[in-house]
């Protein structure tokens, strides 16, 4: 998107949106990821754009009711990430301290490096 930057992304109702700002017009843009539907929303402030994401999927979901449609549902995405046999078997350790399973320490950490 030409003058737009990667700000945030947004979770409500286990539902993702990114935000974007926009230099050009200078307000903040966000899209629900996940989903085929297109689902958007903005705001000028970050209070008035969380509460304009909230306000977007309370909507969607209410209108998909009113239709008899089944919202779709934010895919879950599995991926493989390959790390060398050291890197796993030190994160497998700090599972295993933690009383977790590899999987669910990998999520945690990466969840925390991205901000989210």
């Amino acid at each position: 998107m030409k003058n737009m930057t990667h700000e945030k992304i947004l979770s409500y109702k286990n539902y993702r949106a990114m935000i974007r700002y926009s230099k050009e017009d200078g307000f903040l843009v966000g899209h629900i990821m996940g989903v085929r539907d297109i689902v958007g929303f903005h705001g000028d402030s970050k209070r008035e754009l969380e509460d304009a994401f909230h306000e977007a999927v309370d909507d969607y979901l209410e209108f998909c009711a009113r239709i008899g449609k089944n919202p779709q549902k934010p895919q879950k995405p599995r991926h493989r990430v390959s790390v060398s046999p050291e890197a796993f078997a030190a994160a497998r350790a700090a599972a295993e301290i933690q009383g977790i399973k590899v999987g669910e320490w990998v999520s945690n950490i990466l969840c925390r490096a991205a901000g989210s």
